[in-house]
């Protein structure tokens, strides 16, 4: 007797296929059914349903492990697209990726400070817009946008505490509407955490935490088996923890903060200030560089041995070490991965932040945590806006009541 799949349930049961391939990139009917608790023949009838609808496409046969190889099944790259947008302080980021994680569209840049900038969000859904635009894709084959930002974000509700204000209506419906798509925020490092769990260091891991060293020091947490937001989705201030007593004024406002001892936009400040009073390296003249182009030339610099470079990001590292070592004692992780802008001089921050713990850790922690640079690096926030977007693709018509759900993007 041939099994049958209710209409109610077919869309939701091929989602969650479609959400496993996209993060696994290929698997057998037998791999889906255990990931998705489903039996094999309401799997195998839902894979077929889908090749027939050009979504899903033969891989072929695995390789042999001693008995009848699995045809494994992927996702066709041609039909789904998701809009993936990567937001810090001062520089936004936008690609459109496919099923396959290939980048579509060239990554493009606009510098956005989001401090005190009423224009911001308007500038922002025209960015968006025109990327969409000159992409060619149709809007039909768009699933949604995902975006990482930075600040207080509340992911049920759809709202920035911090920044991009859209009034009485949520931020996310509010973009929803504007682009007529659906529309995912969430903090820029829970998404770097998530992309690093479903497809860097962390994935399978059951406890990790992700940094994000940027203009702030963020942190993603996965803890057992799944990011975790917290009670208001505000888990992973790590920037604000007062690890200092050098009473330097933190953006957040408070004193002390670790934001003033370890972020990117406190060492491109530092070298800057230092410039000005006479230090000399091969950094030149910096003085008329943007903070992201200082941070750019010291990292640089750095990588190829300059001194003072090295020195500057040294420093940032062992302070940040200690508030790691909070984090150990607290936490008790499998791994710790560093990731965001400053994975890119990860290997020099690892030297520092290890000579923090130990100074400032216990040594059986220490000893069970492994410390590491991400493979994904600054590509991670990217990564994780679109991870964001398939991970809610089966509860799009539910979050959305208010925005207009393009014909075909969910798989019916």
């Amino acid at each position: 007797m041939k099994a049958k799949i209710k209409n109610s349930k077919d869309v939701g049961l091929k989602n969650k296929i479609l959400k496993q391939l996209f993060f696994n990139k290929s698997l057998s009917c037998l791999d889906l059914s255990e990931l998705i608790n489903k039996s094999i023949p309401f799997v195998t009838k839902a894979i077929h349903e889908m090749i027939e609808d050009d979504m899903v496409i033969e891989q072929g046969y695995a390789p042999s492990s001693g008995g009848r190889r699995p045809l494994m099944y992927t996702l066709k790259p041609d039909k789904m697209y998701v809009v993936s947008v990567a937001m810090d302080q001062l520089i936004t980021r936008i690609t459109i990726i496919d099923s396959s994680t290939n980048y579509i569209t060239p990554v493009s840049s606009l510098e956005l400070p989001l401090y005190n900038n009423t224009s911001a969000l308007s500038q922002l859904i025209e960015f968006i817009s025109l990327h969409i635009e000159n992409s060619g894709i149709r809007k039909e084959q768009i699933v949604g946008v995902g975006i990482g930002m930075p600040g207080f974000i509340n992911t049920e509700e759809g709202a920035n505490y911090t920044f991009l204000n859209a009034g009485d209506q949520s931020l996310q419906k509010h973009l929803s509407t504007a682009l007529s798509l659906p529309v995912y925020i969430d903090n820029d490092s829970s998404l770097i955490a998530l992309a690093e769990f479903k497809f860097g260091l962390a994935k399978s891991k059951d406890t990790a935490l992700v940094i994000n060293v940027g203009w702030g020091i963020g942190l993603g947490l996965i803890l057992n088996g799944q990011l975790f937001r917290g009670h208001s989705g505000f888990a992973g201030e790590f920037s604000h923890i007062p690890t200092s007593d050098n009473d330097n004024l933190c953006s957040c406002g408070k004193r002390g903060c670790l934001e003033t001892e370890a972020s990117m936009l406190l060492v491109a400040n530092k070298a800057l200030e230092e410039y000005k009073q006479g230090t000399v390296s091969s950094l030149g003249d910096i003085s008329n560089l943007s903070p992201r182009e200082v941070v750019s030339a010291i990292m640089e610099a750095a990588n190829k041995g300059d001194q003072y470079a090295v020195e500057l990001i040294l420093d940032a590292g062992y302070a940040l070490g200690r508030g790691v070592s909070i984090l150990i004692h607290i936490i008790n992780p499998e791994v710790i991965i560093l990731s965001g802008r400053g994975a890119v001089v990860g290997k020099i921050l690892l030297a520092s932040i290890q000579q923090a713990l130990h100074k400032y850790t216990i040594p059986r922690l220490a000893e069970s945590t492994e410390l590491c640079v991400s493979n994904l690096g600054f590509e991670a926030e990217i990564i994780g806006a679109a991870s964001l977007v398939i991970e809610n693709l089966d509860k799009t018509p539910a979050k959305l009541k208010s925005a207009t759900v393009p014909k075909g993007a969910l798989i019916s």
